[in-house]
This record gives structure tokens, C-alpha cells and sequence, in this order.
């Protein structure tokens, strides 16, 4: 679809770190302002730049018994961004983005490094570290408890097909609200469970590297499980924060208005978002995709009494990560919505992403409708720009990163006018960083991956200042 903002000409030698946006009329020097309390942060995850992965006590997680199977990604993330030793670095360019919030995870395996039994000092010292920081620079933290790097010592006793994982988190998270108590504002159980059960236990892709569809649907039930224990365990202890959970919002449309697309479209929907969050908004699963399941005799996760009333305790906010649309063909011969192999027939045809700000909106609008105005924070929205480098004049320019955020801060800013409790939006990611496999360019700093260096980019200097003044979109 046309974007609906013009895009912005850049002139770079016209242009300084201090006034990273060139408008070229009055229209584009209208700013959007948000409200005093409303959460501007950036976001990042453990595995993906603290590094030091045999250091301080920390046990093995399954992102690093995959990582070092020859074949599954290009590198690991042994050092990452080096984050464990730069810690006090990157607090500080926390700081000069003027961001109010930082999203971060915590490693599980540095907390217990079999999972479960004697905690190690160390790590519980490292994430509190974390957390002083944060409150001397006037920075909330939101703490996400399971973004991927389950304890490799659970994983060899089934993982999370392992129902008793689910209680081993609890008390994971348990240990972590005692600790951290009322210095952590929001927390999140778990990020993204959609990619840990199905691009790690279906498609393969992602640690711990199982290709079993039935195993998918089972972990997906104990991710829930595991999410409403944790919830459980925080109201407990009548803590001051928030907790939520981040769900991976991918809304597909048909290519075309044949009933048949349509179809495809909606089965995605479900199988993907919807699978994700109505247990835990509504208590059950959504019925397109469980039928959908049962009618290819899958194995559906049993469902033990209780379960559904556990897993859809009430949470304070809904974290929406967005980042693209998806245009979807029906398949006749496909049974699942994802790409397998660009020639499987076991899919409904992927035909690419879409960036969309105007379906972003419609997202919130949906969610805000569906399920009965909820607290929603934006907990990841970014672009990558792998052509991201350092000028030769020391700064990095990434206008088309600038351009996205604008749009989508636009969207979010639309969604306030129309009376959508949205109370934050959280850029990912600070840092460019690992990314599951490889290396990206998704940050509002630049990182060098070899010599680790930092440099904030275009894109950050224009972040900072909307933040202070006002979004120039």
C-alpha cells in the first residue's frame, strides 16, 4: 500500500547529530506530543547482547547448546554485544536517548544454572546491578522474564514439553519478584512464545532445533501455563508493578477477496495471534485454529482441570510487538500457515511482509475492541538496515529507520486520540546485536562487531529529541 507520510529527502552533508530531521514544509514541521507519563524506551534480550556465556556462574542455556552444533547459524552469541562487562556503557546511552523506560530479560540460566535448586549469587547481583542503574538515571525497568534462553539442564529433561518446566519457572519468577520486588515497574513472562513453540519445536529453525508440530501445539499449552503461574506468584506478593506478557502480532490479509484467501487469511490469524493471547484474555483457544488442528489429526495439548482458569488470570497490560503485515494465497494442498521450504506444499502461500502503518492502528484498534479496552504497550517495533556504518565523519545515517518509527508513532498517537489505553512505546533495540543466528542492524546504536564500539545513529539522536520536544513526522 502507499505510505501515507512523505518521505523526507536527506542531504548529508547538510545535516548535524543535534538536528538528525530535515522538514521540508510546514506540514512536516508539525510534531506529535505524547502524554507526560506516556513510556518511551528501547528494548533488548540477554542472549542477544550480554555474551560472557561461561562467566559469572551462569549454566548453559539452549541458545548456546544450539549455537554450537555446527550448521545451525552462521555464529553464536558467546560475547554478543558484551553487554555483562558494558553494562555501566550502555546504562549511559540509555540515558542520552532520554528514554523513561528500558526493557530488558533476564537469563534464566544465570539465575539457576540448572533451572531450578541453588541459585547463583552472581547473576541475581548482575540483573540487580541492572536495576540501580535504571533508578539513579530516573529509568523504569521492564524486566521480561523468558525471551528464548531456557536452562539447557530443563531442556535434557524434556523442556518445555516437560509440564513440570512450568513450575520450575514459577518459581524462577518467584525468586525474581522477591529480589527485585517493587524496583522493576512492568514485567513480562514470557516473549514471543510463538517462536519458541514453533520456530523451535516445529519448524526447527530456533533452539532447541525440534521439528515435531505436535510438539509445538503441547509447549505452546505449557508456555501459558507457565505464563499464568508466574502472574499467580507476582499477585502473591502484592507488588506495586505491572505484569504482562509480549505477543508476536503478525495480522495477515488475503491477496486477493476470493473466499478461499480470505479463509487462508483468517486461519493465519488464528493459528498465529490468536492462538497467543485469547487463553489468556478469554480462557480458551481460539476455536478456527483448534479445529483447524483437530480436523489434520494432530495432537492437541491435554488440558488438565484447572488449567484455562490458571492461565487466564487477569494481567495489567498486553506487550504488542509489531513489526510488518503479512499478504497470504490460499494453498490447497497446505495444512500449516508458515513457510517451511520455498517449495513445500505444507503451508498456505507465504507471499512477503508489508510494512503498514495504517494496519498498525487497525491492530490496536482490534485488540482494544476484542478484548474490552486493555492496557497495551508497544514492547518491540523497529526496522532493519543492514547498509547501517559509520560515515567517515563518525555518524550513521538511517532515514529509513526514521521514516518507520515516525509512522508507527503516528499510528500510536492516533490510537491515543481515539481513546486506546496505550502507555508506551519501546523501539527495538538499543543496540545492534545478535539476532538468533546472525548479526543485525536493528538499533538506534551502532555496534561494531568487532571492536564492540557504540555509536548512536541518526535514527537515535531523532529519537532522543522527539522524546524531549516533540516527533517530527
Amino acid at each position: 500500500m502507499k505510505d501515507p507520510i512523505r518521505r523526507k529527502i536527506l542531504k548529508a552533508a547538510s545535516l548535524s547529530m543535534l538536528t538528525p530531521f530535515v522538514s521540508l514544509s510546514k506540514e512536516d514541521d508539525k510534531l506529535l506530543h505524547f502524554p507526560k507519563n506516556f513510556l518511551f524506551g528501547v528494548s533488548t534480550s540477554a542472549y542477544q547482547i550480554e555474551g560472557a556465556w561461561k562467566e559469572g556462574g551462569k549454566g548453559e542455556s539452549i541458545w548456546d547448546r544450539f549455537c554450537h552444533v555446527p550448521g545451525n547459524t552462521k555464529v553464536a552469541g558467546d560475547i554478543a554485544c558484551d553487554h555483562y562487562h558494558k553494562v555501566e556503557e550502555d546504562i549511559a546511552l540509555l540515558k542520552k536517548l532520554n528514554v523513561n523506560v528500558y526493557r530488558f530479560s533476564i537469563s534464566w540460566p544465570r539465575i539457576f544454572p540448572d533451572g531450578a535448586g541453588k541459585v547463583n549469587q552472581e547473576g541475581l547481583d548482575f540483573y540487580k546491578r541492572i536495576v540501580k542503574l535504571l533508578a539513579v538515571n530516573n529509568i523504569q525497568a521492564l524486566a521480561t522474564l523468558n525471551h528464548w534462553d531456557l536452562p539447557q539442564k530443563l531442556q535434557d529433561r524434556g523442556g518445555w514439553a516437560n509440564r513440570e518446566t512450568t513450575d520450575h519457572f514459577a518459581q524462577y519468577a518467584k525468586l525474581l519478584f522477591t529480589e527485585l520486588g517493587d524496583q522493576v515497574s512492568y514485567w513480562g513472562t514470557h516473549n514471543e512464545a510463538w517462536v519458541i513453540s514453533f520456530m523451535g519445536h516445529f519448524l526447527g529453525k530456533f533452539a532447541p532445533g525440534i521439528k515435531d508440530i505436535n510438539t509445538a501445539l503441547l509447549v505452546s499449552h505449557h508456555l501459558h501455563l507457565a505464563h499464568g503461574k508466574a502472574v499467580r506468584e507476582f499477585r502473591k506478593l502484592n507488588l506495586k508493578g505491572k505484569i504482562g506478557i509480549s505477543v508476536a502480532f503478525e495480522p495477515s490479509y488475503p491477496l486477493t477477496e476470493s473466499p478461499e484467501d480470505i479463509k487462508a487469511a483468517e486461519r493465519i490469524n488464528s493459528c498465529h495471534d490468536d492462538w497467543f493471547i485469547e487463553p489468556i484474555m478469554k480462557g480458551k483457544y481460539p476455536e478456527l485454529a483448534w479445529n483447524w488442528y483437530k480436523e489434520k489429526g494432530l495432537i492437541l495439548p491435554h488440558i488438565e482441570t484447572g488449567d484455562m482458569e490458571i492461565i487466564s488470570q487477569p494481567i495489567d497490560y498486553i506487550g504488542v510487538n509489531f513489526y510488518h503485515i503479512n499478504i497470504v494465497q490460499q494453498n490447497s494442498q497446505g495444512w500449516w500457515p508458515y513457510e517451511v521450504n520455498s517449495s513445500s506444499p505444507e503451508k498456505d502461500l507465504y507471499l512477503g511482509q508489508r510494512d503498514d502503518s495504517g494496519k498498525f492502528l487497525e491492530l490496536l484498534k482490534q485488540l482494544d475492541t476484542k478484548y474490552n479496552k486493555p492496557e497495551i504497550v508497544i514492547t518491540e517495533n523497529g526496522w532493519n538496515n543492514y547498509s547501517d556504518m559509520v560515515s567517515s565523519s563518525g555518524q550513521v545515517y538511517d532515514q529509513d529507520r526514521i521514516d518507520y518509527i515516525a509512522r508507527s508513532l503516528k499510528a500510536c498517537k492516533n490510537a491515543l486520540d481515539s481513546g486506546i489505553k496505550l502507555k508506551g512505546y519501546i523501539v527495538w533495540t538499543l543496540m545492534d546485536s545478535y539476532e538468533w543466528g546472525a548479526w543485525s542492524r536493528l538499533g538506534l546504536v551502532h555496534t561494531d562487531f568487532k571492536t564492540l564500539k557504540r555509536t548512536i545513529k541518526q535514527s537515535g539522536y531523532w529519537y532522543a529529541e522527539g522524546i524531549k520536544k516533540g516527533f517530527k513526522v
